[in-house]
């Protein structure tokens, strides 16, 4: 049993999301570190770095690579980060001087980052699919009842009359805005790390930023120099994701509004209550509410996190593997759950047409 709501047994039914979740697992992580020093042999053998046949056995065997679980579990506990055991167990399943090979250059932070890069990656790709959702689904709630008429509100008072559409309008602009954001972090924001023990990457010599340039491309993502004190692509992502459950708390927070005033709209499948048989609650509307408020929280731990000391700090570090899954997930909920608000709402407005 989990203390923390997203993987709650019940109460990830109101605030969890698995699809987002598994790009955080273990499992997952360690997957995508094998990618990493699968690319870094090929891309060292490229470059002419180790030998070809030395790459081929380290593909070869860790292909089919188990973890041992407990012992990553007590050398994370000893070294604060996984990698020392991690390696040590890959080499031993490469065998020979193919596994001496393997991680050469390389440093824990550079396989940890890549491994965090290479699934925020896919977080932001399933993101973007779900922001394509909510908006196709505001949109149609505007064309069935976007001429009909509503009170404009502000500062929580009456102030004059305008149109579903322009309430709608307000909830989707952000979100065709976060589409945008979308794209431009696919297209460049996500980036490999590599830079060795200090960030030099001392082993390579001349040869150092071609390899980088070799593994980018190979695991599909941009070349750039070490960024491993540097976190403001990873704190980009997280004001992205916050930006996103922050407007759709907007929504939420609107509709919990309209179904407290009555009369103006009307939801279908709103939560029932054990003592009160005649309500029915907009849950999605207030989990929304509540989600966005939980990542603004978030975020300003993920600006802390910017403080790195010299070349590479541990405690910053760590702060970022508490905080960014959270604000991933969060936001993933948040999605779904617009989805879901979004396509109960039966009735918008006065049902008049309001005259341009």
């Amino acid at each position: 049993m989990s203390f923390l709501a997203f993987d709650h047994p019940f109460l990830s039914g109101l605030v969890g999301d698995e699809e987002i979740a598994a790009y955080f697992s273990a499992e997952a992580d360690i997957d995508a570190m094998l990618a990493f020093e699968m690319a870094l042999a090929e891309a060292e053998a490229e470059c002419g770095v180790i030998e070809a046949a030395e790459a081929q056995a380290i593909r070869a065997g860790l292909s089919g690579f188990s973890p041992d679980m407990a012992d990553l579990r007590r050398g994370t506990a000893q070294d604060g980060v996984v990698i020392p055991a991690l390696v040590r167990q890959m080499r031993k399943a490469v065998g020979g001087e193919a596994g001496e090979r393997l991680h050469y250059g390389a440093t824990s932070q550079d396989v940890i980052d890549t491994s965090l890069m290479l699934r925020l990656q896919r977080t932001v790709h399933l993101i973007d699919h779900r922001l394509e959702d909510v908006c196709a689904a505001l949109q149609a709630l505007s064309d069935r009842l976007g001429t009909n008429g509503l009170m404009g509100r502000t500062r929580m008072q009456a102030a004059i009359a305008i149109t579903v559409a322009d309430r709608i309008d307000s909830w989707r602009r952000p979100l065709m805005d976060g589409r945008r954001q979308a794209a431009s972090l696919l297209a460049s924001g996500f980036a490999v790390q590599f830079g060795g023990a200090a960030g030099t990457l001392e082993k390579f010599g001349a040869k150092g930023p071609a390899v980088r340039a070799a593994l980018a491309r190979r695991l599909g993502l941009v070349d750039v120099p070490q960024w491993q004190s540097q976190r403001g692509r990873l704190v980009d992502i997280g004001h992205f994701l916050t930006s996103i459950s922050g407007s759709l708390g907007k929504f939420g927070q609107d509709v919990a509004l309209l179904a407290q005033t009555g009369g103006e709209i009307s939801l279908s499948g709103g939560g029932g209550s054990s003592a009160m048989p005649h309500k029915q609650n907009p849950v999605a509307a207030e989990v929304l509410v509540t989600l966005a408020r939980f990542n603004a929280l978030q975020i300003g731990g993920l600006y802390q996190s910017m403080v790195h000391e010299q070349e590479r700090s541990g405690a910053a570090w760590t702060l970022e593997w508490l905080i960014l899954p959270q604000i991933a997930v969060t936001t993933g909920a948040s999605l779904k759950l617009a989805v879901t608000l979004a396509g109960s709402i039966q009735s918008l407005g006065q049902g008049k047409t309001i005259e341009s």
